[in-house]
This record gives C-alpha cells, sequence and structure tokens, in this order.
C-alpha cells in the first residue's frame, strides 16, 4: 500500500513538473522573435493577421495575378453561397473545438482532453470577407510575390484532399456565420502544436516576423505591436 502511494505520488509529482515547464516555456518563449528576412524585391502582396482573442488565421486576397483561392475554397461551398468577397481567412484547428464548442461555455472535457494529446482530427475554418478592419484584433502585413508563393504553398499543403486533389468539404451546420466552410485537413491538434503554431509556422514560412514558438495569438500579435 506504501509503495503504491509513493508511485501515486510520484506520477502526480512528474504531471506537475511537466505542466510547470510547459507554463514557463508558454510564458517565454513567445517573447523570443523570429525576425523577418531582408529582401529586395518589392513588397506587392497585402495579407492580414486576424485574431479572435484566442485562434488566428491568415488572410489572403481572394484573387489576384499569383492566386485564385475560388479554385481551392468556392464560395459555394458556404451558405451565402455567392459574392465577389475581396479577403479569405484560413485557420488551422482541432475539428472537435470548431464543430462542438462554438462557444467556450459549450466546451467539453472530452473535446479538451482529446485536443490536447493528438487525439481527434485536424480541421480548416476558411471565412470570407469584404473587409478587413485593422486595429488591436487585426494587423497588416506587405509581403513579396515570392514569400506569398511560399504562404500559398504553406496553406494549400495542410488540406486534406480528395481523389481530384480537391479539398475535402466538411457537410456540417456548425458553421459561424453564412461565409464560412470547414475543411478536413492534415496533422493533430496538440498543446504544442495549436491554431497559433501553426499561423506562427506561416509568418516563418513567408519570411515574416514571428515568435520563436507560440501556442496562443499573443505570442504572435507582440510581434506586430
Amino acid at each position: 500500500m506504501k509503495k503504491l502511494l509513493l508511485t501515486i505520488l510520484k506520477i502526480i509529482g512528474s504531471i506537475v513538473a511537466v505542466v510547470l515547464v510547459y507554463v514557463v516555456l508558454a510564458l517565454a518563449l513567445p517573447l523570443i522573435p523570429v525576425g523577418a528576412d531582408e529582401v529586395s524585391e518589392s513588397k506587392t502582396v497585402e495579407v492580414y493577421l486576424l485574431t479572435n482573442g484566442v485562434h488566428t488565421d491568415i488572410v489572403v486576397p481572394v484573387t489576384n495575378q499569383y492566386m485564385d483561392w475560388r479554385t481551392e475554397i468556392p464560395v459555394s461551398d458556404t451558405k451565402a453561397g455567392s459574392g465577389n468577397f475581396k479577403y479569405l481567412s484560413v485557420g488551422w484547428g482541432d475539428k472537435g473545438f470548431y464543430l462542438d464548442t462554438p462557444t467556450w461555455a459549450e466546451l467539453k472535457v472530452s473535446t479538451a482532453l482529446k485536443a490536447a494529446f493528438w487525439l481527434s482530427e485536424s480541421a480548416m475554418h476558411c471565412t470570407f470577407y469584404n473587409k478587413m478592419v485593422v486595429g488591436k484584433d487585426c494587423k497588416r502585413i506587405m509581403i513579396t510575390a515570392g514569400q506569398y508563393a511560399e504562404l500559398v504553398n504553406f496553406i494549400k499543403n495542410k488540406f486534406d484532399r480528395d481523389a481530384y486533389g480537391k479539398p475535402v468539404l466538411i457537410p456540417t451546420d456548425a458553421v459561424y456565420g453564412s461565409n464560412d466552410a470547414f475543411y478536413d485537413a492534415k496533422g493533430s491538434y496538440s498543446f504544442l502544436d495549436t491554431c497559433n503554431t501553426w499561423t506562427n509556422r506561416g509568418l516563418k514560412v513567408a519570411g515574416q516576423k514571428a515568435a520563436l514558438w507560440t501556442a496562443s495569438d499573443f505570442g504572435i500579435f507582440y510581434h506586430y505591436r
């Protein structure tokens, strides 16, 4: 009995230690900057960073001379069905959080545990917008055509695809509005690889300012104050 109790205490102690290390790293690593690449090419492409306070998205032009996102994400996939939208936001995250947790009040313990420990699938959330309003929750970034090409490939490579190479739409009524849709994605969400970690990685791929690592939107927006 004494040996069992000691084993239990060791397990609890190990869990607490891991949590404390994670908290320390989650607070410290986002403050360490990764600088933007120096480029000679003109910065002609406008993109945005968007947050709802928890989850971040990368916002790209719906269409320009380099990429027409309507060939990947048709507006017809949304409840709106049609429209001449100017911007498309794309975010990666846990499928359970996206589809089963429209508000924090509806969060289930099972959903949180699956998301934290690589036990559930992931999804892409795509939303069309007519305009972006720059503020504390929305930052504008100008990048080069070459950097945009890298960003486009980064985003496209996260989608699961069907036999025809098209993103796989998730049939669901759990959309947040008339102008968004969900798609199956590659990878598993976890406390080490969150929606914000993905956005931060996209910034690095595009040669932009980023955090060394971050699990939160703070770690991204801190470097765009």
